[in-house]
């Protein structure tokens, strides 16, 4: 889905949690080089490798993956890309969330009750290998190597600059970016978009610092914002922000 000339998102629709999503992560791109924001769930290659030929963008152009946060449905297609494009690139985390996208630590969320949970989510046509896969993703996921920590507002000298926000909560570590030349917020998780409405996350570490971190977006002059949940919006962005965060 475009957003503006050189930013769309990536729509991989999935039940990877035991109920239908659509995720959405970003690729941004000129006639130099490309940056994918998050990277989706294990056996989505073909899907971003689609999205990226439908833009007419060269596979060669990718030269950074931007990690937003830990949560598998944002690193777990992180090694297959990796793997599959010839070319060096660069992945790019906050310092608190490195040795969880690493593997150097267990992912904060998925605990003993968690993966109970998420058991009794699976579809119970479900056949005991699927389950048992689905189940081992979660508790044995894919890892790959952070080449550059980035924190709360470093600014990455691409495409008119892409400024780091900080916005722990939903992970400590948690980041999203505003595009200064587009004016776009892509918010990673640091909340969602449901029916039209501005929601605040689910499955926050910190509930009452990710209600705070919102408070951060209220100084940019924001036209349209993509929700890893929830796509692109491009109404009254600041002033519905503005609202959760005083909700």
């Amino acid at each position: 889905m475009k957003a503006t000339a050189g930013v769309e998102t990536i729509e991989i629709t999935t039940n990877f949690r035991g109920r239908p999503e659509v995720y959405h992560p970003t690729l941004i791109w000129d006639d130099h080089e490309a940056i994918l924001v998050d990277a989706g769930i294990p056996n989505q290659l073909s899907v971003f490798k689609e999205a990226m030929t439908k833009a007419a963008i060269p596979f060669e152009k990718l030269s950074k993956i931007i990690i937003t946060h830990q949560d598998l449905d944002h690193t777990g297609g992180l090694p297959e890309i990796l793997n599959d494009f010839p070319q060096k690139i660069d992945v790019l985390a906050t310092a608190e969330e490195k040795p969880y996208i690493q593997g150097d630590l267990k992912l904060l969320k998925v605990t003993p009750e968690f993966i109970d949970q998420l058991s009794g989510l699976i579809p119970v046509e479900a056949s005991p290998e699927r389950r048992k896969a689905i189940l081992q993703v979660f508790e044995n996921p894919p890892t790959a190597k952070i080449d550059q920590t980035v924190a709360d507002g470093d600014e990455i000298p691409m495409f008119g600059g892409i400024t780091v926000i900080h916005t722990p909560g939903h992970t400590p570590g948690h980041i999203s970016l505003y595009l200064k030349q587009s004016k776009i917020l892509i918010a990673g998780d640091a909340f969602m978009i449901e029916e039209g409405n501005f929601v605040e996350p689910d499955n926050c570490v910190d509930v009452d610092l990710a209600k705070k971190s919102l408070k951060k977006f209220i100084s940019y002059d924001i036209q349209t914002v993509i929700c890893y949940h929830g796509g692109i919006f491009k109404d009254n962005v600041n002033q519905r922000i503005l609202n959760l965060a005083n909700s």
